[in-house]
């Protein structure tokens, strides 16, 4: 057979293949656009409309979000507005202007199920049903159960763009097909927890005590949810739940830790709550049970420990690890000042923190970190300290206790808790601090340069502070002695964990 007849018979074979498919595609519209659906006219276009220009799926980023209460449920709708997000650009700016279909005739659609306002872009693919699969499939990698709630809704988002006309049936597979592909784009960019390493090692041993048996959990009012200390009551019915209010959580810690019937010290609350918790846990040789109850839970989270159930699940088999915890002293000599579980700073962060815990009960905590920031960079003047001997003006010093690491373009998790590292962090003094500080967070880990500077140390020497200086460490601020030495007391707490994948 000669070249010419080969490419005769594939083009044949093409050209039926492509026939049948646009025959099935006009039949499958024609019997969707015929039938009744019962309750379809009244409630599928009022859903196809919700759902333009991503206005649905925004509101539903924002209840999961709301209603969540939890590092999934906001990594879900974050992820899920990113997928579609990047969904509707490949959408729009190419695959639109690369097939130029048109759209459905609509003689055979009842008047009442059509738009109102009818699309004036081409038809192929569908952009409704590429960001409906985009947030669906980007919501269900970080969390199943949202996603398995937002999934019904897509598909009849999906089905509604042929239900009304304004889509053949393969317009909506493509869209489907490509949103699926934008959200696993984003998890490429952006692992989800899962495709992270588990961090905490090593494995530690520690008592085992089903339903709470020895256990004494200090619960912070203030910060925790009565939610969430029910359920820690209902999850280990054994255990002895104390809950105080802030100022009496110290008190609480040590006297339950000193008091001989504990086998393992239990806390509920935010950062600041953990951190004392911590230092009690170390200081008395208890191995430490977290139940994440604040607002940002960074201490838990880069744990592994996301919600109640998972530390009843380590509690029940014994299962912990050893972590490293921060310390500054007030000198060489000097008894540790204070531990810090995930970070200690100087410079503007700390009057930030003050400013922010001020106006959070009035604003909401969001908006009052935003008009803190504005505040401290609009007002402050750079820190003078020795660092290592030599003087310097600074914005920042922050010293994080082990390495962040980055997870997608911006630093976030620590995979390793026991690394014996501090992660130090200097953004030198001069114009604009709001934009060095923005440099310094995007540059990493691991950067240097006349703006700021990011080392990996074991131990920083801070002198020369003038009185009244504000340190923060854990969302705690307090005031910083005129000398100090930040360093690591490695693997000093046993905290429990569950073991990944049991």
């Amino acid at each position: 057979m000669s070249a010419s007849h080969g490419i005769h018979a594939a083009e044949t074979v093409r050209g039926r293949v492509t026939a049948r498919l646009s025959a099935w595609d006009r039949e499958v519209f024609h019997r969707v656009a015929t039938r009744h659906w019962p309750g379809g006219d009244r409630v599928l276009p009022r859903l196809s409309h919700a759902a333009d220009h991503g206005v649905l799926w925004l509101g539903a980023a924002a209840g999961i979000a709301l209603l969540g209460r939890g590092g999934p449920s906001r990594r879900a709708a974050v992820r899920g507005v990113a997928s579609l997000a990047l969904a509707s650009a490949a959408i729009n700016t190419v695959a639109k202007r690369s097939v130029r279909r048109a759209r459905p005739v609509l003689d055979a659609v009842p008047l009442v199920r059509q738009l109102k306002k009818q699309p004036f872009t081409t038809s192929f693919p569908s952009g409704h049903s590429a960001s409906a699969a985009a947030f669906t499939t980007g919501v269900l990698l970080e969390s199943g159960g949202w996603g398995a709630a937002v999934a019904p809704v897509a598909a009849a988002v999906a089905l509604s763009r042929v239900y009304t006309g304004v889509h053949y049936p393969s317009d909506v597979l493509v869209g489907a097909a490509l949103g699926v592909g934008a959200a696993y784009a984003v998890r490429g960019i952006v692992p989800t927890r899962s495709q992270l390493p588990a961090p905490g090692r090593p494995h530690a041993t520690a008592p085992a005590l089903p339903a709470g048996e020895g256990l004494v959990v200090v619960a912070n009012t203030g910060a925790g949810s009565g939610d969430t200390t029910a359920l820690v009551r209902n999850a280990l019915p054994r255990a002895e739940v104390l809950e105080c209010a802030p100022d009496d959580v110290p008190r609480a810690l040590e006297k339950a830790a000193a008091s001989g019937r504990c086998a393992a010290l239990g806390v509920l609350g935010g950062d600041g709550t953990i951190n004392r918790a911590a230092a009690v846990a170390a200081e008395h040789g208890l191995p430490l049970a977290v139940f994440p109850g604040g607002t940002l839970n960074h201490f838990a989270y880069d744990l592994g420990v996301e919600s109640v159930h998972d530390t009843c699940r380590a509690l029940t088999s014994g299962d912990a690890v050893r972590v490293d915890l921060g310390r500054f002293t007030p000198g060489p000599d000097g008894a540790p000042h204070g531990y810090f579980l995930n970070t200690f700073s100087l410079g503007v962060y700390p009057e930030l923190v003050r400013l922010r815990e001020r106006w959070a009960p009035r604003v909401g905590g969001w908006p009052a970190g935003v008009l803190a920031a504005w505040r401290v960079l609009r007002g402050e003047h750079p820190l003078e300290a020795d660092v290592h001997g030599r003087r310097r003006p600074l914005w920042l010093l922050f010293a994080g206790n082990c390495v962040y690491r980055r997870m997608g373009p911006t630093p976030g998790r620590r995979h390793d808790l026991a690394d014996g590292l501090l992660d130090v962090r200097v953004v030198h003094g001069g114009r604009l601090p709001g934009l060095r500080l923005l440099a310094a967070a995007l540059a990493g880990p691991l950067s240097k340069s006349p703006v700021h500077a990011a080392e990996q140390l074991r131990r920083v020497r801070v002198s020369g502070l003038a009185p009244g200086t504000p340190l923060a460490y854990d969302g705690e601020v307090t005031e910083a002695p005129p000398e100090l030495f930040v360093d690591k007391a490695d693997e000093a707490l046993t905290v429990y964990r569950p073991r990944a994948g049991a």
